[in-house]
């Protein structure tokens, strides 16, 4: 007599209640140490699990749905990190007002215009260098690159400068 073989039963998949409260904790442990807040941290996590819960169906076939959450949590992360940096520019903007604004037209705005007319980086690097006083270490510290990184885009604006100001070279 043959053996009768049934067929593999396959498991019902998690219930998303018990995922949360496996997961809660530990995808808000993350999402402070990325954000430095708890209530950011707070919010971020939500944000994920909202996430997860919308699409529960797919994420629940995963080997690891909480690895998709943390990778959530990790991008959002990102994205709060950058709202608050425009957010604190807007402010301080709004804060000093143009009485703060350096006074650019006492200078040569034919050199002003032709930095802004630079590639970003360069453009940012020789403005800190020569309207802030900026050392290499520092700027380099400010626009988070190496200062190998720095001299090169020094360099770089300061022949493009020579060239559009027909001059030898910027000091």
């Amino acid at each position: 007599m043959l053996d009768r073989v049934d067929p593999p039963v396959e498991a019902a998949p998690e219930r998303f209640e018990d995922f949360y409260m496996r997961e809660y904790f530990a995808v808000v442990g993350l999402a402070y140490a990325l954000s430095g807040s708890r209530w950011v941290a707070e919010d971020l996590a939500q944000e994920a699990f909202i996430a997860a819960h919308r699409d529960w169906d797919r994420i629940s076939t995963y080997d690891r749905p909480g690895a998709w959450v943390r990778r959530v949590v990790a991008n959002l992360s990102v994205s709060a990190f950058r709202r608050r940096v425009a957010e604190a520019k807007a402010l301080a903007r709004i804060a000093f007002g143009q009485a703060a604004m350096p006074d650019l037209a006492a200078g040569d705005p034919e050199f002003w215009a032709a930095i802004r007319s630079l590639p970003r980086r360069q453009a940012q690097v020789v403005a800190l260098y020569y309207l802030e006083d900026r050392s290499i270490a520092e700027i380099a510290e400010i626009l988070a690159v190496t200062n190998g990184t720095v001299k090169r885009h020094l360099h770089d604006g300061r022949r493009s400068l020579a060239r559009r100001l027909g001059s030898e070279e910027v000091r």
